[in-house]
């Protein structure tokens, strides 16, 4: 129920995206802890609860490359397409929506993170056409 309330002060405060974008990046995160071998950054926080706790964590760079990766395996040469409908046009827009995620306690950041970590990680054309069509001329070689 957290995640609900938390989802509609999000969109009523910041209503550039829709909720299928912010539920799209929480998948995306989900696709990279189980599908992709990458190199976790641990920091240590605090929990009342259960003192000094270790965690695993994404960079913002990791984040934008799984999130690449999920929307070609998720909608193939229509990713592009897709997330302009979501209004996200650059790796930018990610860091935009994962940070408003953190401010509504939806994700959690080290302190290390830096909302600019996002930006210009990738360029939208060369990742979801160029890329694409390399890929596809490969694969009928």
């Amino acid at each position: 129920m957290h995640d609900e309330i938390a989802m509609f002060e999000i969109i009523e405060n910041d209503s550039r995206y829709p909720v299928d974008a912010y539920q799209f990046v929480r998948e995306a995160l989900t696709y990279a802890s189980d599908n992709m071998e990458l190199q976790l950054q641990e920091f240590e926080r605090f929990s009342e609860d259960d003192g000094p706790v270790v965690e695993r964590h994404f960079t913002g760079q990791q984040l934008c490359e799984a999130i690449r990766q999920y929307a070609v395996n998720q909608f193939g040469y229509l990713a592009k397409v897709v997330l302009r409908n979501w209004n996200i046009d650059s790796t930018s827009c990610f860091g935009d929506l994962v940070y408003n995620m953190i401010d509504a306690e939806m994700m959690k950041k080290s302190a290390d993170d830096r909302r600019e970590h996002f930006n210009n990680v990738y360029d939208f054309d060369d990742v979801f056409e160029t890329d694409l069509e390399i890929n596809a001329s490969a694969a009928n070689l």
